[in-house]
């Protein structure tokens, strides 16, 4: 019988964007840009999307840009955390 170390592999979405409000307690708005191609033009497209990210401490500031991490739901719209800031 072999006894194998258990390591856990983090499939959880990592995102890069920048923080845009930060007028919640323990919460703040990340915008996070990607590029999409336009399906029938070819042309890149810029889209933004705002994720409310758990910020323990208040610890970001706006226009800072941040790694937030894919989590379980903390409230209603609540579903990554803060990593690191840059």
């Amino acid at each position: 019988m072999t006894t194998e170390n258990t390591t856990t592999v983090s499939n959880r979405r990592t995102l890069r964007g920048t923080v845009v409000s930060t007028k919640m307690q323990d919460t703040i708005t990340v915008a996070v840009e990607r590029y999409v191609q336009h399906p029938k033009y070819k042309k890149f497209m810029r889209r933004t999307k705002k994720y409310l990210v758990h910020d323990a401490g208040n610890t970001a500031k706006e226009g800072e840009v941040v790694d937030i991490r894919e989590t379980r739901p903390l409230s209603k719209r609540k579903r990554f955390e803060l990593v690191k800031t840059k």
